[in-house]
């Protein structure tokens, strides 16, 4: 099997448990990831983020593998570009 057909042929919930896995070092059935393991499921996890759960954080993998970063003027520009939230006034009146 090839990387793209073993990554299409992952459910949601198959990836939530892989994904899972990564951050505790353990499968569901509580036995402990090996590296060899941990370290393939880490490729996984970012390949399908990448493809199929697009994301806006700063600091992710592209759909074409690449590391994808925002400057701190996009970030300061998206969170400024919000509009006002709430104004507020030390006058009483």
């Amino acid at each position: 099997m090839q990387f793209d057909e073993l990554l299409a042929s992952i459910t949601p919930e198959t990836f939530e448990r892989l994904l899972q896995a990564v951050e505790l070092g353990r499968w569901p059935d509580g036995a402990k990831l090996s590296e060899e393991q941990r370290a393939n499921s880490i490729q996984l996890v970012m390949a399908y983020q990448a493809r199929y759960r697009p994301s806006d954080e700063p600091f992710r993998i592209g759909s074409d593998g690449q590391l994808v970063t925002r400057s701190k003027r996009e970030m300061k520009a998206d969170l400024t570009g919000a509009g006002t939230i709430a104004s507020f006034s030390l006058n009483d009146n």
